[in-house]
């Protein structure tokens, strides 16, 4: 025997199978011979350790283990192997480790439950937080001077500014799509001229300002929940209630503000530039001059299809922004938190903006103006 762990199977005096284990059975040394020992078919009926110079833990373990799958006995123990065998009693136990699961006619109705639950309490939330904020603009009313307007005209620049060349690209070539598609449609009933008015109607009423909405969800409504949530993880919030600066005041305001005054502007400008894209494809594809097309679109839409785009414009801006300032002021515990009220965010901003947008054109369509 050198410094090694063996074993050895041989037959014994009754015709049943003997596991002599030989050597130092130790953490460091049954590695070797773990997969075989694992591996062996047997059937076994004693399990001979006479032979074993040292053990732990880990070698009585195995030593357990293979008395328990082959049901065999032990015999040839030393004092302080049975004294660790005696503490491993037990431990081989067969219960599954898995977490118990509820069949699926039960899983999915508590799950929805759940879901309900908590969008209730996240609706709690929101109202509860937009109370906030009116408060706060109610005192900044009888405060003026509190009011910080180098931070609305950063924020201005940032939500609006910064967006026209995105949002631009995006309007010119869905205005070339709507017109491209819409063509194609109407030439089978002759009647390509009627794309202007498929351009200029669906542009100015619904999707130019509910495209630049899901944009500027996407990209102002996620950085106000990563701004304000990694400050409140900085503890920047907290400090600032501590010096008494209201965050309502100094961080949401600004940013409210700043959305519900230039999604008009921008929804304007996406709409606009829709229908420039739509007059390029009557240029090259339907015959229709540029300058025609244009001039044609006040011809075809009524003035109150703009209207209905305006209108809209400052409510998808209260509520993207209010989405973002809202989950970022949420966050707490870990760095992971500000990810995934980040991406909440952008999910219900987008998700409000379409079902608002749907109440919306229910509405304009009962009083007239559909």
């Amino acid at each position: 025997m050198g410094g090694f762990a063996e074993y050895d199977l041989s037959e014994d005096g009754d015709g049943g199978n003997v596991l002599a284990l030989s050597g130092p059975y130790l953490v460091s040394t049954v590695g070797a011979i773990d997969q075989d020992l694992r591996a062996l078919d047997g059937p076994i009926a004693r399990i001979d350790l006479a032979d074993v110079t040292e053990i732990d833990t880990v070698g009585a373990w195995i030593a357990c283990s293979l008395a328990r799958e082959h049901e065999a006995e032990i015999s040839g123990a030393s004092e302080r192997a049975e004294r660790l065998m005696d503490a491993l009693k037990g431990t081989g136990s067969e219960e599954q480790i898995a977490a118990p699961r509820l069949p699926v006619w039960e899983r999915v109705p508590t799950v929805m439950g759940e879901k309900i639950y908590a969008a209730r309490r996240g609706i709690y939330g929101v109202v509860g937080f937009l109370g906030a904020l009116l408060l706060s603009m109610g005192s900044l009313i009888r405060h003026p001077r509190r009011f910080r307007w180098l931070a609305l005209v950063r924020q201005l620049e940032l939500v609006g500014v910064s967006a026209l060349p995105i949002i631009g690209l995006m309007s010119f070539l869905i205005g070339v799509v709507i017109a491209q598609q819409g063509a194609v449609q109407l030439a089978q009933f002759g009647a390509e001229t009627l794309t202007v008015n498929l351009v200029g109607r669906i542009t100015l009423r619904e999707l130019g300002v509910l495209m630049t909405a899901i944009m500027v969800a996407g990209r102002s409504g996620s950085a106000f929940a990563a701004q304000i949530g990694t400050m409140r993880l900085t503890e920047e919030v907290d400090a600032m209630q501590t010096i008494g600066i209201s965050p309502m005041e100094a961080l949401v305001i600004p940013r409210v503000m700043a959305a519900v005054l230039m999604m008009p502007l921008l929804g304007f400008y996406a709409a606009g530039v829709a229908i420039v894209g739509g007059a390029v494809v009557g240029q090259f594809m339907l015959g229709i001059p540029f300058w025609t097309f244009l001039t044609r679109i006040q011809d075809v839409v009524p003035i109150y299809d703009l209207w209905v785009g305006l209108l809209k414009a400052p409510v998808f801006g209260l509520i993207v922004a209010l989405a973002g300032c809202y989950h970022g002021m949420q966050v707490k515990g870990n760095s992971e938190e500000v990810g995934r009220r980040t991406t909440m965010a952008v999910v219900t901003g987008i998700f409000a903006v379409i079902v608002i947008d749907a109440f919306f054109a229910v509405f304009f369509t009962k009083i007239g103006w559909g």
